[in-house]
């Protein structure tokens, strides 16, 4: 990408290639809610954006950093109606399988994992005291298979000898993503049916989940958390080129703060002081999400599921 600028969210690589061909994109409004729907067609263009082929949701609210409790109710019903878009296909009997990726111990990377405990998990249940539910309920379960430097275990192989024991029909992975734009930190969300790299937002690319690996579809379900500091020095400068005009050394100012990060301090991974509130709230509002498309019941019958 230009200017060595990382994100994995695919709005904000397209934004970077707004005329790219292969690309097609939709934009809807809910209630303080801005759904951007971008479809990578093809080969070239998504090697051109670096995403792989497949549709992608984005759901942005910036109203998220006030916190209004409304509005995380209205993100879980936004992102619970993309995924039941996603999943129409999806038979009542299917069993879904929740996999939590990243690292509990560090922060940023947590969200993964603390949404995996939130599920609403149902597979015990349904296989061994079916006559207790009050009806038919999805079989579904979760994981959180930590990392390789904790466990030793590639992710992997972890979520390949799950997926052989438990044969669920759809995996839904979550993960902690990298924006180019600090102010999308905790306000925005990404759905996608490409599936995920592990360790892709901290530059540390695992080999990849997705429906090619394991044979079933996997929806990936992200947040960003992290932003590079060269991504923050770069928009810098433009905002400052922007409001003086002063464009003539741009690129080349861009350059040297690349150098100056990369050569005193190295690859630098930038989060919010208050990250431990940011996933506390994301990771509510995700599974709140995942929990009203995988099951048939009100939001407040969700919460009571799960409290």
């Amino acid at each position: 990408m230009p200017n060595n600028i990382y994100t994995d969210l695919a709005m904000e690589a397209r934004e970077l290639h707004p005329e790219l061909r292969g690309v097609v994109e939709e934009k809807d409004e809910r209630p303080g809610i801005t759904i951007s729907r971008i479809k990578v067609e093809t080969e070239e263009a998504a090697k051109e954006i670096g995403k792989q082929i497949g549709t992608y949701v984005t759901l942005d609210a910036p109203d998220l950093l006030c916190r209004p409790l409304d509005l995380f109710e209205e993100l879980s019903k936004a992102l619970s109606d993309e995924l039941k878009a996603m999943l129409k296909d999806l038979k009542k009997d299917a069993t879904v399988l929740v996999v939590g990726l990243g690292n509990r111990s560090i922060t940023p990377d947590s969200l993964g994992p603390a949404v995996a405990e939130l599920v609403y998990v149902t597979r015990h249940i349904t296989e061994f005291l079916p006559d207790a539910l009050p009806g038919p309920v999805r079989s579904v379960c979760s994981a959180a298979p930590g990392v390789l430097g904790v466990t030793g275990i590639e992710t992997m192989e972890v979520v390949r000898g799950i997926t052989e024991h438990v044969k669920p029909d759809l995996i839904i992975a979550i993960d902690s993503l990298a924006s180019r734009r600090a102010a999308r930190i905790s306000t925005t969300l990404q759905i996608t049916d490409a599936g995920i790299s592990p360790g892709s937002g901290v530059g540390n690319t695992r080999a990849g989940l997705n429906k090619d690996t394991f044979g079933v579809p996997v929806i990936a379900i992200g947040v960003p958390l992290v932003v590079y500091a060269s991504t923050i020095s770069q928009d810098t400068i433009s905002l400052i080129a922007d409001e003086t005009g002063l464009h003539r050394d741009e690129e080349r100012l861009k350059e040297l703060a690349e150098k100056v990060i990369s050569e005193k301090i190295g690859t630098l991974i930038v989060t919010p002081k208050d990250i431990d509130t940011i996933v506390k709230d994301m990771s509510r509002i995700l599974a709140d999400g995942i929990n009203l498309a995988l099951f048939d019941a009100s939001y407040d019958e969700i919460r009571m599921l799960v409290a």
